[in-house]
């Protein structure tokens, strides 16, 4: 497993003209925080930060290198200006050996179905699963081997396959990824059901009315 390191200074809480400042000047205002509610400010290197997310989802503990201090992070937030595509600020949240942690692990899927091959439709609705581990079993991710997901065919939450040092807090029942018929093939489908009903009705219809008795 690579070891992501990211680097980053102090600095003292500043206002908001110091901030804009930093960032003017290639930084990005940082903070680092622990469960126990202590926080220390940071500063980072825009450029190099950006080189260092490669690979890095919300679930990847990194080293995080302040001078001569070093702390295991989760990334755990980042403020982003969408307009000029920058980062405002970060949030690193420090984890602790030997106490569990909530993070969320990016879904990866592997393959392509059968059913997509047969014209259907795939849908990932849910791209993270929310879980409950030591640091030390935190997975970067699950894969999905859909290859073989046929038409009206689903993998739920439940079937993701785990570490037993893993517990899954997304809901069981959740889809995660779903096979459809593209909708040219589901009215199709829908027509054919239909047929045999109207061709048994057919014969009612048609039938002359019993005469009236007398």
């Amino acid at each position: 497993m690579t070891q992501h390191v990211i680097n980053a200074g102090a600095r003292e809480v500043g206002t908001k003209g110091a901030l804009n400042e930093l960032r003017r000047n290639g930084g990005i205002p940082a903070i680092i925080y622990n469960r126990h509610g202590k926080t220390k400010a940071l500063s980072l290197n825009a450029k190099e930060f950006q080189k260092s997310l490669e690979g890095v989802s919300e679930s990847t503990i990194v080293k995080l290198n302040v001078g001569s201090e070093s702390f295991d992070c989760l990334v755990k937030d980042r403020q982003i200006d969408w307009l000029h595509g920058k980062i405002l600020h970060v949030d690193f949240f420090e984890v602790e050996k030997g106490v569990a942690m909530r993070a969320k692990v990016p879904v990866h899927l592997v393959g392509t179905p059968i059913g997509v091959r047969n014209g259907g439709v795939l849908e990932n609705p849910v791209h993270e699963i929310e879980v409950e581990c030591l640091p030390k079993d935190m997975p970067e991710k699950f894969e999905l081997d859909i290859a073989g997901l046929e038409a009206n065919h689903s993998i739920h939450v439940r079937d993701i396959v785990h570490a037993d040092s893993v517990k899954l807090l997304s809901a069981a029942d959740q889809v995660v990824v779903l096979v459809k018929f593209a909708k040219a093939e589901a009215e199709s489908a829908a027509a054919a059901e239909a047929a045999p009903a109207a061709e048994a009705a057919a014969p009612a219809a048609a039938a002359p009315a019993a005469p009236a008795a007398k």
